[in-house]
């Protein structure tokens, strides 16, 4: 699709830039009221919050898919526009649960967090995997040399050369390896029968407060998994003591060991064996439970391309009541996201001309949870990750960036940002990327992309376009930050900056028109 770019004196001068006049209906759709609206219901007490699995949730659900059916989607599930999401909900005995190793001769219990939905005791030899990557396109792989099979895979946090600017794995940013269920995945496909994930010993930055991810506040919860779909073995991330616990019989400390990984660039090459080692998992209640993703698809106009997809998408579902009384409406996070996609939608189906490829309009189950949805999407997609072209995933996108206590020290935000969006995980599409720029001319948005080269707060693996990076798709977090009411009671309907709101989806609009009719859709790079 050939466009004329609009000069940025035109933007600058405050001039109306005019859009193709093919995409005009569409574009003028996107509607500031009905946005509000829409807002207010999803963020209001009727809905409690929308936690995954309780009535909140099933009713944000249930909306999203009569809007669906309205706008005159099709169903992408089977005749229906709820995928089911098969899960489980339990509470491990965590008095009882954690790595058993020998010391001094005893058995000794050491606290783990466990991320395993059934009675487990994993027994078997431990067997240090350096940070638990394979990386072919970066020529690094923590496993040559080092077999798993049948054994307990150890792995360090974090990526090889953190502190190094230089580093392929993305200097001190992040790349998709850097995560823990990555690792456990490429564990599982090794053969080890549990993980356990360990302290980097060398490691200089601090991995971001719980108090701003929502874990002490949700400590009380349940914890939920996917019944199928998800990593398969136990995954036990353990603490510092428990480490040293487990190097006190190695040939080598693990301080050393990260150490010549880092200063060589290279992975150990050899297996170094710990001992003996249990992971234990004691449920104390399960229930096997189903939500769903609300997925429905435009069909695309070209006979020939109509097979391939673009997709966008959000999550509905939040943090339900508070602790303290009342609940966390979740207005921005993502209420602005879900309203978006659905936003999005009309607009397509507005438009007389629609686009070659089909779009797949989704709103994903579980994010807050563990981005469950997603995770079971890209595991069990309903049409063919090999011929998705492009996500383009809102999460949070109502609002003007600001510092929480986490932000701080680790990254620089513009003192105003009224007018500024993060897009995250550019680095994997620089053609998506220079779409984005080249629509955004119409627009007028600032864009950054600091997020990519910041890796404490693991702002990468946050959202539901990280399953979709990890499938290699083309895939960013379309973002405007995080602010004070992140995660409180206080993020509602009334704090969103819906001038922006509308900008960004307008944007949204034009980018993806455009992936689904270019002759050449934006390609992954997985070497970043």
């Amino acid at each position: 699709m050939r466009f004329a770019m609009v000069p940025v004196w035109l933007l600058a001068a405050g001039l109306q830039a005019q859009v193709p006049q093919h995409l005009e209906t569409g574009f003028r759709a996107i509607s500031q009221e009905r946005l509000r609206i829409e807002l207010k219901f999803l963020a209001s007490p009727a809905l409690d919050g929308r936690l995954s699995l309780q009535k909140g949730a099933d009713a944000a659900m249930e909306w999203a898919a009569s809007e669906f059916a309205k706008i005159g989607l099709k169903p992408a599930a089977g005749g229906s526009f709820l995928q089911t999401v098969p899960l489980v909900d339990y509470r491990a005995d965590r008095e009882a649960s954690g790595v058993l190793l020998a010391v001094n001769g005893k058995t000794e219990r050491f606290p783990a967090n466990i991320s395993f939905p059934n009675d487990a005791a994993i027994r078997g030899r431990a067997i240090l995997a350096g940070f638990g990557i394979s990386a072919p396109e970066l020529k690094y792989d923590d496993y040559q040399g080092v077999d798993v099979r049948g054994k307990i895979a150890v792995v360090f946090t974090g990526e090889p050369q953190d502190e190094n600017a230089a580093s392929v794995f993305n200097g001190k940013g992040a790349t998709r390896y850097r995560n823990n269920i990555y690792k456990a995945f490429e564990a599982q496909r090794r053969g080890a029968i549990a993980l356990v994930v360990i302290p980097a010993p060398n490691a200089k930055r601090a991995p971001r407060p719980a108090a701003q991810t929502g874990v002490q506040r949700l400590a009380r919860r349940s914890t939920q998994a996917l019944a199928e779909g998800g990593p398969a073995i136990p995954v036990a991330v353990a603490d510092e003591k428990a480490a040293a616990a487990l190097f006190q019989n190695a040939p080598r400390p693990a301080a050393e060991l990260q150490s010549a990984i880092d200063s060589a660039g290279k992975p150990i090459g050899q297996p170094i064996e710990l001992g003996e080692v249990e992971v234990r998992q004691v449920i104390a209640e399960r229930r096997r439970m189903d939500t769903g993703n609300v997925v429905g698809i435009l069909e695309g106009s070209d006979p020939s391309l109509r097979n391939e997809t673009v997709i966008y998408s959000a999550h509905y579902d939040h943090d339900g009541p508070a602790p303290e009384g009342g609940f966390y409406p979740g207005a921005d996070d993502d209420g602005s996201g879900a309203i978006g996609v659905i936003e999005l939608a009309r607009a397509f189906a507005a438009n007389p001309v629609k686009p070659k490829r089909s779009l797949l309009f989704a709103l994903f189950a579980a994010e807050e949870r563990g981005l469950l949805g997603s995770y079971y999407y890209a595991a069990r997609p309903l049409r063919p990750l090999a011929t998705t072209r492009a996500v383009i995933n809102f999460d949070m996108i109502g609002r003007n960036e600001e510092h929480i206590s986490a932000t701080k020290d680790a990254i620089e935000i513009a003192p105003d940002t009224s007018n500024e969006m993060n897009l995250v995980g550019a680095k994997y599409s620089p053609e998506y990327k220079s779409q984005v720029e080249k629509w955004n001319e119409f627009i007028g948005l600032r864009l950054s992309y600091k997020w990519d080269d910041e890796a404490t707060q693991n702002v990468f693996f946050r959202s539901d376009q990280y399953p979709f990076i990890q499938k290699g798709v083309p895939a960013m977090w379309w973002f405007t930050g995080f602010h004070p009411d992140y995660h409180q009671t206080t993020d509602t309907w009334d704090r969103i900056n819906y001038p922006k709101l509308e900008k960004i989806l307008k944007l949204a609009y034009l980018t993806g028109f455009h992936f689904a009719d270019a002759p050449k859709p934006p390609a992954f790079v997985p070497a970043r």
